[in-house]
């Protein structure tokens, strides 16, 4: 399976949207400071998932990106396509040229497993994702450590 760095980052940045959100827009810095994702690629990420209508942007002070829809509404797949990321796990990326231009024994296995993969992640929401002890824990220690910074930083002027 090749899912890079692109795709990961949008769906760790769209949980953390998701998880944050309830209280109002989540501006991008915020999230960068939480998930070590550059401001500058958080950005790009962004302009996608907007112009894939998976979040909408609030100007002004307090603005930031809120979700367009309910959280349980927004699935792993479409965030994964919305950065024009493929879940391929082809060797050839899906081109049927595996083999000296031509398809491979074994090309229409990881065809169907890439497909498989898709249809799995198709029917994950950010609620169920939400819903994850694992998750819930992470966040915490995330939120705790970025209000340690900010008291530290605060506390320095």
């Amino acid at each position: 399976m090749r899912l890079t760095t692109k795709g990961r980052y949008a769906v760790t940045a769209m949980l953390d949207l998701a998880l944050h959100g309830s209280h109002g827009p989540v501006s991008l810095a915020d999230i960068s400071g939480r998930q070590d994702i550059s401001l500058s690629y958080l950005e790009q990420l962004f302009a996608k998932l907007r112009r894939n209508a998976l979040v909408t942007s609030v100007r002004g002070p307090g603005g930031g990106y809120r979700l367009s829809r309910g959280r349980d509404e927004i699935f792993v797949a479409e965030i994964v396509d919305a950065v024009n990321e493929t879940v391929d796990a082809t060797g050839c990326g899906g081109k049927g040229h595996c083999q000296q231009g031509e398809v491979c024994l074994t090309h229409h296995l990881w065809e169907d497993l890439s497909q498989q993969i898709h249809g799995f992640l198709s029917q994950i929401s950010l609620a169920q994702l939400m819903e994850k002890r694992e998750v819930k824990s992470i966040s915490a220690r995330q939120n705790a450590r970025q209000e340690q910074g900010e008291t530290l930083t605060l506390s320095e002027i």
